[in-house]
């Protein structure tokens, strides 16, 4: 039943001629850079490659997502989605029923959406993620369940691990489940934080590895990007695991995207990994690991041609010198770091790196000052990184005012440390991650001998009550 409804969603997709006319004379690769362009224009976060718009050419896609919507209508000014070759939302959703309650804006439509599945798990009214993952659940079932060589994994967000006969080899539709969840794992985490995401997101992983071990790929281009996509996924999964304090966890999962990478010969994965260990080291208190870690990841990075990833791997190798005290190892790494980030964006830059821009260089910039125990210094990066930060992106706007709150209490400003601290309060409703939960408790930790402020005391006492 499964492969005759996969038959029938491929032979219903038709190609998008007027997205197609829409690109003109432009490649794949030069379209999504401007889709790229237009996105930061207005604030928007969108990663966009060149597999992507042939997908939209193909009638893969029958409707964008929201942040991509909202992308498209600014590139074409007077335009609605059916001018762009789209069809409304509410066609291609009409289908699906029993979800509790509607998702959340920027969920939709990551795959053809136009298959009706219901889920054996119901949604929670409590979680803010079960909409979210329910969509994570359709894409993964759709390509896992539907193709599967020998005894692979059909794994989605929020469902059970289960296995399938071996049917036809992996191809594109099973590739772009692993890509697609690698995607929405870093929105979902973008929106909520990790700590309600980790045991979810563990599943899509293991039936990634699993389709990579079955080893029934139909070309090498099919396998190089199943390579890929498992390995971002090990270490979109290892993020949760770091962010929510499972460090243990979060190491196999880096090393494990690192053998990939290896394995694959893939710099820009093997890049991304030592990047992530480099930070995972720096939160672990492994300082020189640190240091060796992103100087690993700059030496793999250098012939992939995209400035802001040395930006980051240089800012990851300030932390680690900062966590040794090395002030003038930290300063290097800094300046070095801003010489590349003032390059600016390129078509080279990984997907992943849509989240750095000047909100978390500053924020990177506050934690190596944070450090050296330069309070102040810290706290005015910490304060413009919180200035910037995209609204809609709440887990790294409650982290950073997290980090502003910690800077400003050590620096001698209670007052301000409180206020700080009642807006990352303000936030934690819809964030779970136990790294800022921790932030803002040393935070109170340090604030506790001021408590006879007003502003500190009602802090002070909102956090035990949240804590409670």
């Amino acid at each position: 039943m499964a492969s005759s409804s996969s038959s029938s969603q491929a032979a219903r997709a038709v190609p998008n001629l007027a997205f197609r006319r829409l690109r003109g004379q432009r490649s794949p690769g030069e379209f999504a850079a401007a889709v790229r362009k237009a996105a930061r224009q207005i604030g928007e976060q969108v990663s966009c490659d060149a597999r992507y718009i042939g997908r939209v050419e193909a009638g893969e896609i029958r409707c964008p997502n929201y942040a991509y919507e909202r992308v498209f209508l600014h590139m074409f000014p007077g335009l609605a989605l059916a001018d762009l070759g789209f069809t409304a939302r509410e066609q291609v959703r009409g289908g699906r029923g029993g979800r509790g309650r509607p998702p959340e804006p920027d969920s939709a439509c990551l795959r053809p959406c136009d298959s009706p599945t219901s889920s054996s798990s119901p949604a929670s009214p409590n979680s803010p993620f079960d909409s979210n993952i329910d969509e994570v659940s359709d894409v993964l079932r759709r390509a896992f369940m539907t193709s599967g060589p020998a005894t692979v994994a059909a794994a989605s967000l929020g469902l059970g691990l289960g296995l399938v006969p071996a049917q036809r080899r992996v191809g594109d539709a099973e590739v772009n489940a692993v890509e697609e969840a690698v995607r929405r794992i870093r929105l979902l985490d973008d929106r909520h934080g990790a700590d309600g995401l980790y045991q979810r997101a563990a599943q899509p992983l293991r039936a990634a590895y699993a389709l990579l071990d079955a080893g029934l790929t139909a070309r090498r281009s099919t396998a190089d990007r199943l390579h890929a996509g498992a390995g971002e996924l090990a270490i979109s999964v290892g993020w949760l695991a770091h962010d929510s304090g499972r460090f243990d966890d979060a190491r196999s999962h880096y090393a494990e995207a690192l053998a990939t990478a290896r394995v694959a010969g893939d710099e820009a994965l093997e890049a991304h990994a030592f990047c992530n260990t480099s930070f995972l080291a720096r939160d672990a208190g492994r300082h020189r690991e640190a240091v060796r870690s992103a100087q690993a990841g700059q030496q793999a990075a250098r012939r992939l041609a995209s400035p802001r990833l040395l930006s980051l791997l240089s800012l990851r190798e300030a932390g680690g010198w900062a966590g040794l005290g090395d002030r003038s190892g930290c300063e290097k790494s800094l300046a070095r770091a801003h010489a590349y980030f003032d390059r600016g964006a390129a078509e080279a830059d990984p997907e992943w790196m849509s989240f750095f821009g000047e909100p978390e260089l500053e924020a990177l910039q506050a934690q190596c000052w944070a450090a050296l125990g330069e309070w102040p210094r810290a706290a005015r990066h910490a304060r413009r990184a919180a200035a910037l930060q995209d609204r809609r992106f709440t887990r790294n706007l409650a982290l950073y005012r997290a980090e502003l709150a910690a800077d400003l209490a050590r620096g001698g400003f209670p007052d301000e440390a409180a206020e700080a601290g009642h807006q990352v309060l303000d936030l934690l409703d819809g964030v779970q991650s136990s790294r800022i939960q921790s932030m803002l408790s040393d935070t109170a930790s340090v604030l506790a001998p001021e408590r006879g402020r007003g502003e500190v005391g009602s802090f002070l006492d909102r956090h035990a009550e949240a804590v409670r």
